[in-house]
Formats: structure tokens, C-alpha cells, sequence
């Protein structure tokens, strides 16, 4: 089973962003706000897209807790919630329906079937052939297969540039699959791949956002996971939307990367809401009175990145 497409992955573009760039001065802010920033602009390539209702079949490698499992969970079921009433925004619902600007439509995302791995069937360090081989179990016409590995897994290039990342093949019985994989970086790189919630190994020293369901490594796995959702349904077969070398595309997440609410720059994300209890950072109700924080994603309705606060 070949693969019809290279990898895309969500590489570590918060240190392109924010490594080597100072915090601004309001004087340097004031200079910057005269100069007129050029639009960024995915390109839509004509290729196909994931539109209509798309399923989510979840493949659990490796141990993860119950309550781990259920905040990701929640957090699918609020991307598309049956509820008839409208979630106001912000919201996960609200920011999901960006993408509903994007050729094509809606795409209303439901929870499929889950699997559960806890044994390493395939050993404690993946390559991207057995990635795509875990993906194969949990396919099916318009869905996503994804993988998410627990914090002690080793995955290839996982902590050295990329976090997750998405991709298709050819399945067995004719036609193409779209599949993601995210990893838990709790214990090996969440200045990478958990941040804003850690601090990062190198840049601007900004104190870390609390996390908004008290767990670092799944609060990174989630802005990691809405990263890759948006990216697969918006250039699943790699003639979607995105800018760039089709096989390190900046796409509609990714283009976006270390913003999360109005005022962002590099190394700092922006303003945010904060919960008075916790004092946990979000922007992004959903179901079950669970809050997350989610990253930016470009409108195609204004070739700009939209926060929802």
C-alpha cells in the first residue's frame, strides 16, 4: 500500500516565528503599524476536498488515561454538536465553521469508531509506513483515520520538526484515505509542541498560559489535532488549499501558526480568555463545559488569519 502523496506535517514553526525575533517595543509597534503587510493568500490548487459529513475514527497507541481520552473526544463532538441550537461565539462550533468558507461547504465532523492500542502493537517507535499501517485499520468513505501516540511513544521526526502531521494512500480496496497523526509531547518536547502552555526551549521567555483542562501534553495535543483536522478537509489529497512546496505546505492552520487571539506576535499568543477558577487561558468553549484553546485559522473570505477573540 503506497503512498499517493508526501507527508505533510505540522512543523515546528513557532521557533521561525519567535526564535530570533525580539518582543517589540510600543515605539518598533507603532513603525510596524505603518507598513502595509501583504495579504497572505493559500492558493486553491482544484484538487478535492473533505465536504459533507466526514468521520473521525480515533486509533489510540499507547495508554492514555480516561480523562485524557475524553477531553479529545469532547473536542471532536464540538467541532459539528447535534444540539439544534447554534453555539454562539466563540466557540469550537464557530471556529470549525471557518472552514465552511473554503470550496465546497461544510464539512460536519462526527465521532466514528475508536480503537485502542495499549499493548505497542508495533513496538514503542513509529515510522511514517506504520503510521499509515495503524491509519489502514480505521478507514472509511469521507473520514479521517487518526492516530495519537501516548507521551512515552517515539515517533520519526516527532520533537525535531514536527509535531503531527497528515497525509492519504491508497487503501486496499481501491480509492484514497486521509489520515493524521499527534502526539503527546508531555515528556519529550512540550516547549515544541505544547506551547503556549510551557515555556520554549529557546525565545522570548513569556510565562506559559495555564492550561485549560490541567493537562499539558493533551491541551497541546488538541491545538495540534484542530491544526491537522483543518489542514486534511481543507487539502486532503494535496490539490486542496495551501501556499508553498506541496510537500511542506502552510495551509489553513499552519499558516497561522503562535496565534491565538487578537494582538498576537511572535512569542507572545495573543489575548485570550482566562477562567477565574483555574486561571486557565481558552478562546474556545465546547461541549460538556469543557474549554480549549485553538490556534488561528485563515478566512478565505478576508485572506487573513481569524482568532476568535
Amino acid at each position: 500500500m503506497g503512498p499517493s502523496k508526501p507527508m505533510i506535517t505540522i512543523f515546528l514553526l513557532l521557533f521561525s516565528l519567535f526564535v530570533l525575533v525580539p518582543i517589540p517595543s510600543l515605539a518598533n509597534s507603532r513603525i510596524l503599524a505603518l507598513v502595509k503587510e501583504k495579504p497572505l493568500v493559500l492558493k486553491y490548487h482544484k484538487g478535492a476536498l473533505l465536504k459533507g459529513n466526514v468521520t473521525v475514527n480515533l486509533i489510540w497507541y499507547g495508554k492514555f488515561t480516561p480523562i485524557q481520552r475524553s477531553i479529545v473526544v469532547d473536542f471532536i463532538q464540538s467541532l459539528s454538536p447535534k444540539a439544534k441550537k447554534i453555539t454562539p461565539p466563540p466557540s469550537v462550533a464557530s471556529w470549525w465553521r471557518t472552514t465552511e468558507a473554503y470550496k465546497g461547504g461544510a464539512s460536519v465532523i462526527s465521532l466514528g469508531k475508536q480503537i485502542f492500542d495499549e499493548k505497542y502493537s508495533l513496538g514503542k517507535y513509529l515510522k511514517d509506513p506504520q503510521l499509515e499501517s495503524l491509519a489502514s485499520k480505521a478507514t472509511q468513505t469521507n473520514s479521517i483515520a487518526v492516530i495519537l501516540t501516548a507521551k512515552d511513544m517515539g515517533v520519526e521526526d516527532f520533537c525535531m520538526n514536527r509535531c503531527g502531521m497528515h497525509g492519504s494512500t491508497h487503501a486496499k480496496k481501491g480509492g484514497k484515505f486521509a489520515y493524521a497523526w499527534v502526539g503527546n509531547s508531555a515528556t519529550q518536547c512540550p516547549g515544541q509542541c505544547a506551547w503556549p502552555f510551557q515555556k520554549p526551549i529557546v525565545g522570548p521567555q513569556i510565562p506559559p498560559l495555564v492550561s485549560p483542562n490541567g493537562d499539558v501534553g493533551i491541551d497541546g495535543i488538541i491545538i495540534n489535532l484542530a491544526t491537522v483536522l483543518a489542514g486534511t478537509v481543507t487539502n486532503p489529497f494535496d490539490g486542496g488549499y495551501f501556499q508553498g512546496p506541496a510537500n511542506a505546505p502552510l495551509e489553513a492552520v499552519s499558516a497561522c501558526t503562535g496565534m491565538f487571539g487578537s494582538g498576537a506576535f511572535p512569542g507572545y499568543p495573543g489575548q485570550v480568555l482566562l477562567d477565574k477558577k483555574t486561571g486557565a487561558s481558552y478562546n474556545a468553549p465546547g461541549v460538556n463545559g469543557r474549554k480549549y484553546l485553538l490556534p488561528a485559522m485563515w478566512d478565505p473570505n478576508t485572506s487573513k488569519c481569524k482568532t476568535l477573540v
